[in-house]
């Protein structure tokens, strides 16, 4: 039997799995901030894998993203098969987050490739090359 692994794909891809199935847990791993100011996918639910003031990692991660799954049943694994699709700028901390998940025994997390702003063009700007804005998926900003 083959181990589970942060799966990962294109914006697109996870906005049709996110419509296709309504259980899944789509989760910006942004820091507060970026959520707010910056924008968020339509739908996201904000729980920072890395946030100010400290900018370290959440210690607290896993556990919130099993409240969310779980509406507050902590310590049930009853439903670590729920799709849980994570972001993040350009698919770095997203990519970390979904291991720390799939360590603590969750089967299906996915990563949008290129996350919501995608990777810099020529002119060092973000959302003109790849990403959930730059595919024209929904979006919402403070």
């Amino acid at each position: 039997m083959s181990e589970s692994k942060v799966e990962h794909i294109s914006a697109t891809d996870a906005f049709a799995l996110i419509q296709r199935e309504p259980s899944t847990a789509f989760i910006d791993v942004r820091s507060d901030m970026e959520y707010l100011f910056i924008g968020h996918p339509a739908g996201a639910v904000s729980i920072p894998w890395i946030d100010e003031p400290d900018f370290v990692v959440n210690p607290n991660f896993e556990r919130e993203v099993r409240k969310l799954i779980l509406g507050g049943i902590i310590e049930s694994s009853a439903h670590d098969s729920v799709p849980v699709v994570l972001i993040c700028r350009s698919g770095n901390r997203s990519e970390e987050a979904g291991k720390l998940l799939i360590e603590h025994g969750f089967k299906h997390v996915y990563n949008v490739e290129h996350g919501f702003e995608g990777e810099l063009d020529e002119h060092h700007h973000r959302s003109t090359v790849s990403g959930w804005r730059h595919d024209g998926l929904p979006w919402e900003q403070c």
